[in-house]
C-alpha cells in the first residue's frame, strides 16, 4: 500500500494573553427609590416614563398651598417674637424685667426664625426632585392620591437607576482570585458579550474585589466597571464575560485537528526526517483565534499532522508529509472557549 498522504506544519509561535471565563450580570451603580420627604396631594407628575433624568430635575409636584399657609404663620409668629425680644431688651437695660424673663424672650424668638425655616423645608419639600442622574421607572402613584412623606415608610412614587456607566459583577474562585491578584493586581481587563452577541463587544476594567470569600461557596464578588454612552445595556442583564489573566506569553499553537486521544491524555502526531509516525503526549492550554495552545509536549521544529488523518494515524507508520503552514482563524471563532484546568480562551497579545 502507498504511504498515506497527510499535511504537516511547524506549531505556529505567537504572543498570546489568557483569559478566565465568567457569567456574570449587569447592576446599576446608583439605585434609588424616590419618596415625598413631606406628605400631601400629588398635584403632577413632570417626567416621561423610562427616559434620563437628570439630578435636580423635577419629578413629583405636591399642592404647596398647606405648606405655605404654615409657613406664613410662622414667619408671622417669628416677627412677634423679635419684636418681644427688642422690647425686652429695652426693659432689662432700664432693669424693669428680670435676666430669666428677658432670656424666655429671647428662646422664643430662637424657637420661631427656627420654625421659620422648618416650615420653608415643607414648601420646598412639595417639590420632589430626582436625587441623581439615571433613567426613571414608571410613577407608582397617579397625581391625586394623598401621599405620606418622610422616612422609609412613605410611598415610593418611582425609581431612578443610573446606568452610565455601568457594574458588571460576577462570582471568581480562591484560584482565580489568587491568579489575578498575583498577576494582575487589583486591577484587570474584561471583555463581555450578551447572550445573542458573538463577539465580546463591550470592554470594562475590574474595580472592587470584596473582602471576603463567601464561606458557603468558597467565592469572591468581583465588579468591573463597563462604558455605557447610549444606555443599551441595562440592570439585570446576563453575559458572558472574560478576564485578562496574565501578562502575555510566547506560545506554540496547533490547529484542533491535529490533538488526537491517547487514552486519558491528549498528544499530537509529529513525522520524523524518514516519514515514520511518532505519538507524543503534550498539555495542552486555551484556544487562540480557534488553534489550541501547546503548553508542553512538542518543539517549535516538529512536523505535526495538522489534518484530519492525525486521527488515524498508528506510531511508527510511514507517510508522505507536505509542509504546509498554520493560519489563525477569524475573529468569529477567537472567541470559542472550552473549560480547561489553567484558562478557558486565550488571545494575541494586543488583541481586543
Amino acid at each position: 500500500m502507498p504511504a498515506p498522504q497527510v499535511s504537516v506544519a511547524t506549531p505556529l509561535r505567537q504572543s498570546v494573553v489568557d483569559w478566565d471565563d465568567f457569567t456574570g450580570r449587569f447592576e446599576a451603580p446608583e439605585r434609588v427609590d424616590v419618596r415625598a420627604r413631606a406628605g400631601g396631594y400629588l398635584q403632577s407628575a413632570n417626567f416621561r416614563e423610562g427616559q434620563f433624568v437628570q439630578k435636580g430635575q423635577l419629578l413629583f409636584q405636591l399642592d404647596p398651598r398647606p405648606a405655605q399657609a404654615q409657613l406664613s404663620a410662622a414667619r408671622a409668629q417669628a416677627q412677634l417674637a423679635a419684636s418681644d425680644l427688642v422690647r425686652a431688651e429695652s426693659l432689662l437695660k432700664a432693669q424693669a424685667i428680670s435676666r430669666e424673663e428677658y432670656d424666655s424672650k429671647r428662646a422664643a424668638n430662637e424657637v420661631a426664625q427656627a420654625t421659620v425655616r422648618a416650615r420653608a423645608l415643607d414648601l420646598e419639600f412639595t417639590r420632589v426632585t430626582a436625587p441623581v442622574s439615571g433613567v426613571v421607572s414608571d410613577r407608582r402613584v397617579d397625581p391625586g392620591n394623598v401621599i405620606s412623606g418622610g422616612g422609609s415608610g412613605a410611598d415610593v412614587l418611582t425609581t431612578i437607576v443610573s446606568t452610565t456607566p455601568i457594574h458588571f459583577v460576577f462570582d471568581a474562585s480562591e484560584a482565580q482570585l489568587l491568579k489575578n491578584q498575583r498577576q494582575t493586581g487589583k486591577g484587570g481587563k474584561v471583555q463581555i458579550r450578551l447572550q445573542d452577541e458573538a463577539d465580546y463587544r463591550w470592554t470594562g476594567q475590574i474595580d472592587f474585589t470584596d473582602n471576603s470569600l463567601d464561606n458557603a461557596s468558597g467565592a469572591v464578588r468581583m465588579r468591573a466597571v463597563v462604558a455605557n454612552p447610549n444606555g443599551f445595556l441595562k440592570p439585570g442583564m446576563f453575559g458572558k464575560a472574560k478576564v485578562e489573566g496574565g501578562q502575555a506569553y510566547d506560545a506554540m499553537l496547533v490547529p484542533e485537528d491535529a490533538i488526537v486521544a491517547d487514552g486519558a491524555r491528549k498528544a499530537v502526531n509529529v513525522v520524523a526526517a524518514d516519514g515514520s509516525v511518532t505519538m507524543k503526549p503534550v498539555t495542552l492550554g486555551p484556544l487562540s483565534q480557534g488553534l489550541r495552545v501547546i503548553r508542553t509536549g512538542v518543539r517549535p521544529d516538529d512536523k505535526i499532522i495538522v489534518n484530519g488523518a492525525a486521527r488515524m494515524m498508528m506510531p511508527g507508520q510511514k507517510v508522505k508529509a507536505t509542509l504546509v503552514k498554520i493560519t489563525p482563524k477569524g475573529a468569529a471563532e477567537r472567541t470559542t472557549t472550552v473549560t480547561i484546568p489553567v484558562a478557558s480562551s486565550a488571545t494575541p497579545a494586543g488583541a481586543q
